[in-house]
């Protein structure tokens, strides 16, 4: 494994934005970037052995810093949404940012995302460390956080997300990568094929909110237990789409156990043949179609994202999880280790 460091350039403040590109024996690659702890590139064949790179990104490399589509990020302390901004937790109420009509998204405004890592080189991985102090955001305790990279010769990345607190606060972590396996910048999603290790979805209010409901996707747009396009039933007057423009859902995985790592997704696109296999030992995965990409940063080559020009597909743990207790719990404590693992496998189908 070959690891590259260069310097993209230099936040306000004067720190360093770094790109890290890890490359295999085969010369396939992936970027990394400090701010956010991203993935900013994946380069891989595709059928007829031509490279493309099927992470969205953007061109100049600083526009990561105050850009808002989450690209390629890992956003936290909690992803995706906390419902008016409000949880309680050992008989405290605790107020956060409100960054998302009503209620706190991906962290609030001065979330994971949006910060610089600390980045380091250890053998044949790259490690993103953030210190999240009590109070920042409205979260209770301190945090130490660690995103862990690793790229292997069959193509897949293995993103491992570690965390410590010495007190108690709640934790949800992902990565918010959008994938067009196409390449980046080559028109919609809406044709890829799509499957999920699901049998229920979370409704959603009109802010996409879960009202705690856990429903069956038999005979709705939200089933996806066999693959399909994902744009085939995207414009059906149903309320999950109407309310996100889009899927910007969230699927428990079928048969989760803590600690067990299992598959989530499948995403496939046949022209170039690539497919991408998700696995995670999350309880959870969110689908988010790119539905407001249009009017973001300028893409890599120059090209300009539109609406569902790239899928996120997003392990993770339930949103709005601290205010149903009936969820899997989201809570950290002090002793405690917080390990997820979510595997981007990169293949070829013939």
């Amino acid at each position: 494994m070959d690891i590259e460091q260069k310097v993209a350039g230099f936040t306000p403040e004067g720190d360093a934005v770094v790109v890290y590109t890890m490359r295999n024996s085969k010369g396939y690659e992936v970027e990394l970037c400090n701010m956010g702890a991203a993935i900013v590139a994946v380069r891989v064949p595709d059928r007829s052995g031509t490279v493309g790179d099927v992470a969205l990104g953007y061109e100049n490399r600083m526009d990561y810093i105050t850009e808002g589509p989450c690209m390629g990020k890992v956003p936290g302390r909690y992803a995706n949404r906390i419902a008016k901004g409000h949880f309680e937790l050992d008989g405290k109420e605790y107020h956060l940012a409100i960054n998302n009509g009503p209620n706190a998204l991906h962290g609030g405004p001065t979330g994971f995302h949006k910060s610089l890592w600390e980045g380091r080189v250890e053998e044949n991985r790259v490690v993103f460390a953030i210190d999240s102090p009590d109070g920042h955001e409205g979260y209770p305790s301190d945090l130490y956080v660690e995103a862990v990279y690793d790229w292997d010769d069959d193509n897949r990345l293995e993103l491992t997300l570690l965390a410590q607190t010495n007190g108690v606060t709640v934790i949800n972590l992902t990565n918010h990568a959008y994938f067009n396996l196409k390449g980046a910048g080559e028109g919609t999603i809406k044709d890829h094929l799509l499957s999920l290790n699901a049998s229920h979805y979370l409704p959603t209010d009109q802010t996409l909110v879960p009202t705690g409901e856990l429903r069956s996707v038999e005979g709705t747009p939200m089933d996806f237990r066999t693959a399909k396009p994902i744009g085939r039933d995207m414009d059906e007057q149903f309320d999950a789409l109407l309310f996100g423009k889009g899927y910007d859902n969230c699927w428990p995985i079928d048969g989760f156990e803590a600690g067990k790592i299992q598959q989530a997704a499948l995403l496939s696109e046949p022209t170039t043949g690539r497919t991408l296999r998700v696995l995670t030992d999350q309880p959870a995965v969110q689908v988010y179609t790119g539905n407001w990409l249009s009017g973001c940063p300028m893409g890599k080559g120059g090209k300009r994202y539109e609406d569902y020009s790239g899928v996120a597909i997003e392990c993770q743990g339930y949103p709005d999880a601290p205010n149903k207790p009936h969820f899997p719990s989201q809570v950290l404590r002090k002793g405690e280790r917080y390990e997820r693992h979510i595997i981007f496998e990169f293949g070829v189908e013939e």
